[in-house]
C-alpha cells in the first residue's frame, strides 16, 4: 500500500519521537549497588549442575531460579540469606524437574502466582526446529497445569518471522497482581531489524496476558544500539528480563554483548517505562508502514558503573531479576542474576548483583 505524504510525515515523526527518548534519564526511581556474590561454576543439586539461570523469583522465602538447559528444563528453589545490606549465605534447596509439559522448553523466565498457587514460566522454545515459544503453568512440585495460548506471529512458523533466540524472554505480574507482561528478546523479522552497532529501529512487543492467560493489549519498545563494536564473529542487545515495580510502571533489562572483549562484552541497563497511554499494538501484524508511538523509556542504571568494584571487573550475562526482602530503612532489594551458559562460550559465572531500590 502506498502512503500519502501525510502518512509518511507521521511514520517518520513517530520513529524520531520514539529514537530520540531513549536515553533520558530517570529521575523518579535510582538503584545502588549493595553487594555481589559467585556461585561457583562446578556446584551440584541433586546430581545436577547448578547454572543456566535465566530467570528468578522471590516468594515465600524461598528463591526460585529457572535453568535454561533445553536437555533437562528444570527450576532451583534456594535460599537467600541477605544481612547489613549483603549476601551471606546462596544455598540452592532443590531441583525440580517438569512432569508432563510438552515441547521444546528453554525456559527464559519464572514467577510464582499466589492466587493461582502455581509456578508460571516462559520458554524461547526452538524456532529453527519449529517449536513455539510458551507460556504455561506447573504446580510448585513441577507438574503440568495449564499452557496459554499466545498471538500466531509469536510460532515458530508465525508469518511475521520470529527470530531464534529472539522471542519470550521475561515474565512479572503487574503490579497489581491482574496480569502478566511478557517481552520478546528481538524484534520479529517483519517489525525490524536486529539491533546493530549503528543506528537501528528494532522495535520489541511486549504483551499483557489477563489472569485466564488470555493476551489482551501490548506496546511497542525500541532496542538500544549494540554498544561496542565487535572485535569478533557475534553481537547482539535485546531485553532479558522485565520487572513491574509500581502502576503502569515497569523495569527493564537491556543486555548488550559484543564478542571479542572476554569478560568485558557485556553492557548492561535498566530502563524504566510507564505504558499509562501505551498505543496497543496487539493487532499490528508487524510493526513497519504502521503508525505507532513507541513507549518512552528512561535510563535508571548502567551496570559500566560499577565494573570497578566487582570481583573480576566486569558484568557477565545478566538475565533476571526480582524483589528480595526489604531493607531497615523501607527501602526494597533488587536481586540479579546471570545466566553463565554453563561455560560453552569461555568463562562465565553465575553472578548475583544485590541493589537497593529508591523509589
Amino acid at each position: 500500500m502506498r502512503l500519502g505524504i501525510s502518512k509518511i510525515f507521521i511514520l517518520g515523526f513517530v520513529f524520531l519521537y520514539g529514537c530520540s527518548q531513549k536515553m533520558k534519564s530517570s529521575k523518579e526511581v535510582r538503584l545502588q549497588f549493595l553487594d555481589e556474590y559467585i556461585l561457583p561454576n562446578d556446584m551440584f543439586i541433586d546430581s545436577t549442575l547448578v547454572g543456566g539461570l535465566s530467570g528468578i523469583d522471590f516468594y515465600n522465602n524461598t528463591y526460585y531460579i529457572a535453568c535454561d538447559d533445553d536437555q533437562n528444563p528444570r527450576f532451583y528453589t534456594a535460599n537467600i540469606t541477605i544481612s547489613n545490606a549483603k549476601f551471606d549465605t546462596i544455598a540452592f534447596s532443590q531441583v525440580v524437574r517438569l512432569d508432563g509439559v510438552e515441547g521444546t522448553l528453554d525456559l527464559e523466565s519464572i514467577i510464582v502466582d499466589s492466587t493461582r498457587n502455581e509456578v508460571l514460566l516462559v520458554s524461547e522454545g526452538n524456532i529453527k526446529k519449529g517449536a513455539d515459544p510458551s507460556f504455561f503453568s506447573v504446580t510448585q512440585e513441577g507438574t503440568f497445569k495449564e499452557k496459554f495460548k499466545i498471538p500466531q506471529y509469536f510460532k515458530a512458523k508465525g508469518k511475521q518471522l520470529p527470530r531464534h533466540n529472539g522471542v519470550f524472554e521475561g515474565l512479572t505480574q503487574d503490579f497489581e497482581e491482574k496480569g502478566y507482561w511478557i517481552p520478546t528478546e528481538l524484534p520479529l523479522k517483519l517489525d525490524g531489524s536486529k539491533p546493530k552497532f549503528t543506528e537501528t529501529t528494532s522495535p520489541v512487543r511486549f504483551t499483557y496476558f489477563n489472569k485466564q492467560g488470555d493476551a489482551t493489549k501490548q506496546f511497542a519498545y525500541l532496542l538500544d544500539n549494540i554498544a561496542k563494536k565487535p572485535l569478533g564473529d557475534f553481537a547482539v542487545n535485546g531485553i532479558t528480563d522485565v520487572l513491574a515495580y509500581a502502576p503502569n510502571k515497569l523495569l527493564t533489562i537491556e543486555r548488550s554483548y559484543s564478542s571479542g572483549y572476554g569478560n568485558q562484552g557485556n553492557v548492561i541497563k535498566i530502563y524504566s517505562v510507564d505504558y499509562t497511554d501505551a498505543v496497543n499494538t496487539l493487532k499490528y501484524k508487524k510493526l513497519t508502514k504502521v503508525n505507532y508511538y513507541p513507549i518512552e523509556k528512561e535510563l535508571v542504571f548502567n551496570f559500566e558503573t560499577i565494573k570497578d568494584v566487582l570481583q573480576n571487573k566486569g558484568i557477565d550475562n545478566i538475565e533476571g531479576v526480582c524483589f528480595g526482602p526489604e531493607l531497615p530503612n523501607g527501602n526494597k532489594t533488587l536481586l540479579f542474576i546471570s545466566d553463565n551458559d554453563f561455560n560453552k562460550q569461555g568463562n562465565r559465572q553465575n553472578q548475583f548483583i544485590l541493589m537497593e531500590m529508591i523509589y
